[in-house]
């Protein structure tokens, strides 16, 4: 399968503090990943370094030439702003701004693609809200919406499912797995191993560095997941 993302023994870290040593691999297209690990074990800074919001303190990340504008970022709420006033309307056709760019009119298919995104995530009865407004299972459906304006082909989410209910999983895992069925690359960042085990088919497993990576199955063993407890306490 072709990579479209390529890990050539990165190490990131925030100012002197290392987060993460000595990663490599590849994310193949058309895959769906779960990066996998304990908190603080580096999921959310390789999230930030492939996106290059974060650069690597050793090695290179690679991003193949055809997926260089494709990659697309869910963050984590808790780095939104919620006080920012707009609505769940604006929100959304923010997806848009590639296409388009900030201050230019809608155009008719524009506005279709946004109303059938908050149709596709039943927020059509809040699209007029302020986001300030909105439950946080509502939100991370908004920012679902947004992804599905902005049509990318390469999806990095953050923590999708942290501080939502049950059935907001529900409806966003099937966002998720439609998203792989039309051959899009999707990596997620995520807690829940037995998720992992049911929903995607490969998984990194990290804890500061690499503890395996590979086919879901092979990856989740109880050993290697002992072995992620036993660095993630260890430290460097």
């Amino acid at each position: 399968m072709n990579p479209v993302i390529r890990l050539n023994d990165v190490s990131l870290g925030w100012r002197d503090k290392p987060v993460l040593q000595h990663v490599s691999g590849q994310f193949n297209q058309g895959t769906l990943t779960a990066i996998l690990g304990a908190n603080g074990a580096g999921k959310s800074t390789l999230v930030k370094g492939i996106i290059n919001f974060l650069k690597p303190t050793a090695g290179s990340i690679e991003i193949a030439r055809a997926f260089r504008k494709e990659l697309t970022l869910l963050p984590q709420l808790s780095d939104l702003d919620r006080s920012f006033p707009i609505t769940t309307y604006e929100l959304v056709a923010m997806g848009a701004w590639r296409r388009i760019g900030p201050w230019r009119q809608y155009g008719k298919a524009e506005r279709v693609r946004i109303s059938h995104a908050l149709e596709k995530v039943g927020l059509q009865a809040v699209a007029d809200q302020l986001i300030g407004n909105l439950s946080g299972g509502q939100l991370q459906r908004a920012l679902f919406a947004r992804l599905m304006v902005r049509d990318a082909q390469v999806l990095l989410l953050d923590e999708p499912f942290a501080a939502v209910d049950e059935d907001t999983c529900e409806d966003l895992m099937r966002i998720i797995l439609n998203w792989h069925a039309e051959g899009r690359t999707i990596i997620a960042v995520l807690h829940d191993v037995d998720r992992v085990r049911q929903c995607f088919p490969d998984t990194l497993l990290l804890a500061r560095q690499v503890v395996a990576w590979g086919k879901t199955a092979n990856i989740l063993t109880e050993e290697n997941l002992q072995q992620a407890r036993r660095l993630s306490l260890g430290g460097f």
